[in-house]
C-alpha cells in the first residue's frame, strides 16, 4: 500500500516479519491494519497490533499455517485456516469466494479456526472491486447478551453487504449489531475517553460511559432483541455451519490465552446480473433516487453506507498517520523485542 505513510507501513510490516510471518503474510497483514487507520477505524488498526503479536508469541496464532481449502462443489468452498492470523484467512477465503463466483455467478466459502481480522467491509471492498455484490459475516467473542438474559454471550458479530454503485464509492454496509463495535472501547480504554452514553452497561447491569467498566460488562444491540436476533443468526452462519466456536466459546483475543480463538466467518459473493441484465442502469437510478429526497434540516446530502468511509479514505491517503503516544510505545517495543 503506497501512501504517505510508508515508514509506519514498514515498521508493521517488520514488526509481523519478525514473529515469523512470510513476506506474503506479513503484507496482508500490514495492509489491513494501514487501511483501518486510512478509514478512521482506529479501533481495529494500530491499537490491536500488540495483542495479535502477542497472541503469536504464546503460539494462540500460528504464523506458518498450513491453510487447506476444501472444494465442496464448483461455488462453494471450505477453508480451515488452521489458526492463521485472521487477516491471510479472510484475504484467501474471500478471493476463494471470488473465483468462484467469477467461474459460476455465485461464490460461497465458510471459514473456521480463524482469528480475528479487522474490518468485514476491507473484504468486501475486494469483491465490489471486481464487480460482485458480497455478503460477509464474522463471530466474536462474548460481548451481546441475549434478549432477556443478563450475561453477555454473543459477540458483538457484524453484517456487512457490498454492492457495486456505478461510481468510485462502492455500497459498503459494515456494521456490528452492538450500538458501537467492540474496538471502539478498546481504543476509548487505551487513550482514557468516556463513551457515548446508552451503549453498554457494567457487570452489575447499570448504565456505564467508562470503557473498563463496559469491556467487564455488557455491550448493549441496536434494536434490542432485533439486534439480539441478528446476533444470534450471525452464530449460526459463522459458527454452527462452519464448524468454528460458537455460543461464546469465542474466546477474547486481549484477555482470553488459554487457546486459540477459532474464529468462522461467511462469505457469499455473487455476480450483480445474475436475474437482471441492466444491473449497472437500475443502481444509478436507485442512488439517484433516494439522494434526490427531501432532506432533513442540516443535511446537506443523504449518502449511501460506504461514500463517508471512501471520502475518509482519500483524505487521510495524503496525510501522515496521527498515532497515540501509548500506541505509539508500544509498535518501539515490538521493534526491539
Amino acid at each position: 500500500m503506497k501512501t504517505k505513510n510508508n515508514k509506519i507501513y514498514k515498521l508493521v510490516y517488520n514488526i509481523f516479519k519478525k514473529h515469523k510471518l512470510n513476506s506474503q503474510h506479513a503484507k496482508i497483514s500490514a495492509d489491513a491494519l494501514i487501511n483501518a487507520e486510512l478509514v478512521g477505524a482506529y479501533g481495529h488498526g494500530l491499537s490491536r497490533l500488540k495483542m495479535y503479536c502477542e497472541r503469536i508469541r504464546k503460539r494462540l496464532i500460528n504464523p506458518k499455517p498450513n491453510i487447506r481449502i476444501k472444494k465442496i462443489s464448483s461455488s462453494i468452498s471450505h477453508v480451515d485456516a488452521d489458526n492463521s492470523i485472521g487477516f491471510v484467512a479472510a484475504d484467501i477465503s474471500i478471493k476463494t469466494a471470488i473465483k468462484n463466483a467469477k467461474k459460476t455467478g455465485i461464490g460461497l466459502v465458510a471459514t473456521k479456526n480463524s482469528n480475528h481480522y479487522g474490518l468485514s467491509g476491507y473484504y468486501a471492498e475486494k469483491a465490489v472491486k471486481k464487480n460482485l455484490v458480497v455478503m460477509i459475516f464474522t463471530n466474536a467473542p462474548p460481548a451481546v447478551a441475549p434478549f432477556g438474559a443478563i450475561k453477555s454471550l454473543f459477540g458483538t458479530n457484524p453484517i456487512c453487504f457490498g454492492a457495486p454503485t456505478n461510481s468510485k464509492a462502492p455500497f459498503i454496509l459494515d456494521t456490528s449489531i452492538s450500538k458501537i463495535n467492540r474496538g471502539r472501547i478498546r481504543f476509548a480504554e487505551m487513550n482514557n475517553k468516556k463513551l457515548p452514553k446508552g451503549v453498554a452497561l457494567d457487570k452489575f447491569g447499570k448504565p456505564t460511559t467508562d470503557a473498563k467498566k463496559a469491556l467487564k460488562g455488557v455491550q448493549l444491540p441496536i434494536g434490542d432483541f432485533r439486534g439480539s436476533g441478528l446476533a444470534w443468526m450471525v452464530d449460526i452462519l459463522t459458527g454452527v455451519l462452519t464448524g468454528a466456536n460458537h455460543g461464546g466459546k469465542v474466546k477474547d483475543p486481549f484477555d482470553d490465552f488459554t487457546g486459540p480463538q477459532n474464529v468462522g466467518h461467511l462469505f457469499f459473493v455473487f455476480k450483480p446480473n445474475l436475474f437482471v441484465k441492466d444491473y449497472n442502469d437500475r443502481i444509478k437510478k436507485n442512488v439517484k433516487l433516494i439522494k434526490k429526497l427531501p432532506k432533513i434540516k442540516n443535511i446537506k446530502e443523504i449518502l449511501y453506507p460506504g461514500e463517508n468511509k471512501f471520502k475518509r479514505f482519500k483524505i487521510n491517503l495524503k496525510k501522515k498517520i496521527k498515532i497515540p503516544k501509548n500506541i505509539l510505545k508500544n509498535i518501539e517495543e515490538l521493534t526491539l523485542d
